[in-house]
């Protein structure tokens, strides 16, 4: 459910926690922790906030966004996975997609495409849905990209959340453009 000032002072109460000194927390407790658990909680925990609107502003303020695309380099599959999450859920907002593109997203996505991870590879395909326009187009419809994402279409006896969102990304960039 979505969340704006009335619902979150009530949701919090008197003596709650603000969001942005909460999700502060979150972003300082990752940064200081060098246990891999506990950061792939805390990214998820991030990546869950992701998704709301009332929350964007404040992922912007603390560099969440671009905390999760450092997650997408990471050799933890677990934080690739959830950082990839992150992006996901938040580049539905034009601003947040600018800022992931600027930041070099793009290739970080397109990379998660190969993923042995099938939460990552869905996140990715939605994430280019919601990336792809007509000032980046070409960076993203590569050939080997269309065709991957065309093997992914293809593929609905594997996976039909792959096939679904594949077929929704080339309905959506591709047809138009062949």
């Amino acid at each position: 459910m979505f969340t704006n000032d009335r619902r979150q002072e009530e949701r919090t109460g008197k003596y709650g926690t603000p969001r942005l000194q909460y999700l502060q927390e979150l972003v300082t407790q990752i940064q200081n922790s060098n246990n891999e658990e506990t950061k792939e909680r805390l990214v998820a925990n991030l990546a869950n906030f992701a998704y709301d609107p009332y929350n964007y502003t404040f992922l912007r303020q603390l560099n969440v966004l671009e905390l999760f695309l450092d997650c997408s380099t990471e050799p933890n599959e677990k934080l690739v996975e959830f950082g990839i999450g992150g992006v996901c859920n938040s580049c539905a907002d034009p601003e947040n997609a600018t800022i992931i593109t600027q930041c070099g997203g793009i290739p970080l996505v397109v990379q998660c495409l190969s993923s042995p991870v099938r939460n990552t590879v869905n996140y990715a395909l939605g994430a280019l849905y919601y990336l792809c326009n007509k000032s980046n187009s070409e960076e993203i419809l590569k050939p080997e990209v269309v065709d991957l994402i065309n093997r992914y279409a293809a593929a609905e006896a594997v996976s039909v959340s792959f096939s679904n969102l594949a077929k929704a990304f080339l309905e959506k960039h591709v047809s138009e453009k062949y």
